[in-house]
Formats: C-alpha cells, sequence, structure tokens
C-alpha cells in the first residue's frame, strides 16, 4: 500500500509540471507571432502602401516631425482616417518613387536625392506630408541648382577702341593682359590735315573673365590701349 501511495503521489507531481509547463509555453506563445516579433515589438512597426507599393518602417521613425501628415497617421488615438489594404497597410495614394528620400530622411536626417529624381518632386512630396525642415532643405538644393551655371559660366567683355591708321599696329601688338583682337571696322577719315587722309578704325578686343575673375576690378587692355581710347572719345 505504501509503495503505490508513493507511485500515485509521483504521478499527481508529474502531471502538475506538465500542465504549468504547458500554461507557460501557451502564454509565450500567445506572444510571439510568425515572424518572431512580439506583440509589443510589432506594434511600434508601421506598413504604408504608398502607391501600391509596400513600405516597412517604425513609429520612432513617423514621430521625427511632430506636425507631419505621417506622425498623424500613426498615432493612436490619430483623427485621420486612412484606409488599409488587405494587410493593414495605411494606404497612400502619391507617388512611392519619390516617397523613398522623404522616408530616408526621417530615418538619418539626411536629404539624399538620386540622380534620376528631380528636386522639385521630392519637394511636392515633402509638403504634401508636411515635413518642415526637408521642404527647406530641398528648397535650399534648388537654389544652389539653379544658381551654379550662373557662377561656373564664364563672361566675355568686349571693348571698342578707336585709332588712327599710324597707331593700328603698335595698339595690336602691345595688347596683353588675357585681351584679344575680334573685329577691325574701317570708319573712313573725320579730319583731313594737309593734303593726306588718315584713315580711322574701330577695334573690337574681348576679354574672357572666369567666376574667379568676377570680384576683381577689370583692367584696360594696355595703357597705349587705355591713351586710344581716350582719343576716341571724340567721337
Amino acid at each position: 500500500i505504501t509503495n503505490k501511495l508513493k507511485i500515485n503521489m509521483a504521478d499527481v507531481c508529474n502531471n502538475v509540471e506538465v500542465e504549468t509547463n504547458s500554461c507557460e509555453l501557451g502564454e509565450n506563445s500567445m506572444d510571439l507571432k510568425p515572424n518572431g516579433l512580439s506583440k509589443t515589438s510589432s506594434k511600434q512597426w508601421v506598413k504604408l502602401n504608398v502607391g501600391g507599393t509596400c513600405f516597412l518602417t517604425t513609429k520612432t521613425t513617423l514621430s521625427r516631425d511632430p506636425n507631419s501628415f505621417l506622425y498623424r497617421l500613426c498615432k493612436e488615438d490619430s483623427d485621420l482616417i486612412s484606409d488599409r489594404d488587405e494587410k493593414g497597410a495605411y494606404l497612400i495614394d502619391r507617388d512611392p518613387t519619390y516617397f523613398s528620400p522623404v522616408l530616408n530622411y526621417l530615418r538619418h536626417g539626411k536629404l539624399i536625392i538620386n540622380k534620376d529624381l528631380e528636386e522639385e518632386g521630392v519637394l511636392e512630396e515633402a509638403e504634401f506630408y508636411n515635413i518642415t525642415e526637408l521642404i527647406r532643405l530641398v528648397k535650399e538644393r534648388i537654389l544652389t541648382r539653379d544658381t551654379r551655371p550662373l557662377r561656373d559660366s564664364k563672361k566675355h567683355v568686349y571693348r571698342v577702341l578707336q585709332c588712327h591708321e599710324d597707331e593700328l599696329t603698335q595698339m595690336v601688338s602691345t595688347m596683353s593682359d588675357g585681351w584679344k583682337f575680334e573685329q577691325l571696322i574701317n570708319i573712313g577719315s573725320q579730319y583731313n590735315y594737309g593734303n593726306e587722309d588718315h584713315a580711322e578704325f574701330l577695334c573690337v578686343v574681348s576679354r574672357e573673365y572666369g567666376p574667379r575673375d568676377r570680384n576683381t576690378k577689370e583692367t584696360e587692355p594696355t595703357d597705349r590701349a587705355k591713351v586710344l581710347q581716350q582719343k576716341g572719345s571724340r567721337m
């Protein structure tokens, strides 16, 4: 009888342990999802269906700008009404190609735009989602892009000098400092000195200025040309 009692007590203890383990396993299995994420961590992830393309991100990322549309969308007590697809992703009718730079900015705070995308397209999305800092960054990028050709382009400065026929050779031979001869125009003679006619010419010269030369004072073609230009003021 004593031996049978010991065996029955052992069976009871084993059954209790099995049931206890089953309960613990059941509780843990309820907290785990097939993808291995717990309920707590899965609540931090948000699915967005933007124009038919699914994006997976976190509430922390979408909350970078508290005034943005995306921040309001992922709040539990959000007043925004947004439909969801069959997988529970928020449906947003926007271009997914231009949404990528927006989402990446929210992730790391940097504006990165692929070469095949236009800044204006990213600006349009930034304004739609009302991401203030991103709007500012894109506008600065557009301004820099639009003003770059003006900074990089070269400028040609032209001067027209009047000289007499006997001064022409010396003027052309003494040109320096980047000035070069462009065109010579015979304007005839305005003055008669005795029986000799002295032909007069207009000499067109030019100089090229690069971006670094914009702030420097323009120099005359040469001292000799400056004198000739002063003489030509009588035109």
